[in-house]
């Protein structure tokens, strides 16, 4: 059998979890929820009627697809390549997700897709570049 290569691994598992942090944040422009709301309603202003937390969402989202897919212009950079940079920003993005109601399923599997991507920086994985630079 072959050698387990986490860094692709965690690829996959925070690539779906950004595009289910899309879905969910355009979910959420129609049925607006906090997913704290039990505990407290201090943050329902962020949610409506000003949809702050869903374009915040929805950029982290498409920032993750588009990191993980990778776009023409990032393949090959820096940012593409470093995993301490995706240990730095998808943190926040599973924050943004855990907050609202229908983007919990999406931050759980970010904190998965971390902890995989830990792993592999742990033992000392690089990201090669998926695509070259066109």
């Amino acid at each position: 059998m072959g050698k387990l290569i986490k860094n692709h691994w965690a690829r996959l598992i925070i690539l779906t979890a950004s595009m289910y942090q899309v879905a969910a944040a355009t979910e959420g422009f129609f049925w607006p929820k906090i997913f704290w709301d039990f505990l407290t309603t201090n943050l329902n202003p962020v949610v409506k009627p000003i949809p702050i937390l869903q374009i915040i969402n929805l950029l982290f989202g498409i920032l993750g697809v588009a990191w993980e897919w990778p776009l023409g212009f990032l393949s090959g950079t820096a940012m593409h390549r470093s995993i301490e940079c995706r240990l730095v920003i998808y943190p926040l993005s599973s924050l943004a997700a855990l907050l609202l109601y229908q983007g919990t399923n999406a931050g759980l599997y970010y904190l998965i897709g971390m902890g995989v991507y830990f792993w592999a920086f742990s033992e000392g994985e690089v990201r090669l570049p998926s695509c070259p630079k066109t």
